[in-house]
């Protein structure tokens, strides 16, 4: 059987000198302000997973089921954040207004993903919590969602619960297309397959969107890029350069933006290695 990955074009070139010194494939979409596809590149349509790419289209499933946040929390809820003390601190301002604290949280321990917090903790003697894990914030507005419902908390990952029926209702809405694969992602939550077209499209419709859901995610995005990353990453750097971009990364170098006039941007690095991911971002974003 043939790996979709054969197909996929040389998207990143390091070079040294004037010589190529390594190079990474990937796959890319891009799709007008109708969704419809106005480029691709590799294996585009293939399915894959999104990882945490697709956290603002889960945002907009708690918010279609009854969350209600303010903007920086729904940021944070979007986010695969840093674990700086303001993001810990925002995932246990969630909780705490939903009559949970962090034991309710079922994210695996974790250091924070920022080096300078991290090595702060290490000095101190601290260890990994679920808190500092970066998928904390979608954590605690899953949870969030079923309190405001009544539904019950502990089996919150299920992918049969209703928080986890309502993201998958959203996803198959906004990419214009239906999941073809449920896996579990590295945080323990469901991970929905789709292809790089419906991510594309999917995130095109939240940064043109003027009202409703898409639209306070997309806001949120745009007024708090930082809770979305951290305070020192590439993705707060791409929001501040491009006005009006939305844009999430993912594990294994997946990649998604929405540009205010409606087109979207999704790629994958086909090796996982996150060093060539915003720099093939910035290449398509910017033209």
């Amino acid at each position: 059987m043939i790996s979709p990955f054969e197909s996929d074009p040389i998207l990143v070139e390091v070079v040294r000198s004037g010589v190529v010194e390594s190079v990474h494939h990937g796959r890319v979409a891009v799709t007008h302000h109708d969704g419809s596809l106005a480029a691709s590149l590799g294996a585009a349509q293939a399915p894959m997973f999104p990882r945490s790419a697709s956290k603002p289209l889960q945002a907009v499933g708690m918010l279609r089921a009854g969350l209600d946040v303010g903007a920086e929390l729904l940021a944070l809820i979007c986010s695969s954040h840093s674990g700086e003390p303001f993001h810990q601190d925002g995932v246990r301002r969630i909780l705490t207004a939903h009559g949970l604290d962090v034991a309710a949280l079922q994210t695996p321990p974790d250091w924070p993903a920022d080096e300078a917090v991290k090595a702060a903790v290490l000095r101190a003697g601290g260890e990994p919590t679920p808190i500092a894990m970066n998928c904390s914030g979608k954590h605690a507005g899953m949870l969030a969602t079923a309190v405001v419902n009544g539904w019950p908390v502990l089996n919150y990952r299920d992918p049969d619960h209703p928080v986890q029926r309502a993201i998958l209702a959203t996803i198959d809405e906004l990419a214009a297309e239906s999941v073809t694969d449920v896996a579990v992602d590295g945080c323990g939550a469901p991970l929905f397959a789709l292809s790089l077209v419906g991510l594309a499209r999917a995130f095109g419709r939240l940064a043109a969107s003027a009202a409703g859901p898409e639209a306070q995610v997309a806001d949120a995005i745009r007024r708090h890029p930082k809770w979305v990353s951290g305070t020192r990453r590439d993705e707060l750097q791409l929001h501040q350069a491009i006005p009006g971009l939305i844009a999430k990364g993912g594990a294994e170098a997946v990649y998604a933006a929405g540009l205010p006039d409606g087109r979207g941007v999704a790629l994958k690095i086909s090796d996982g290695y996150q060093r060539a991911r915003p720099a093939a971002m910035a290449g398509y974003t910017a033209r």
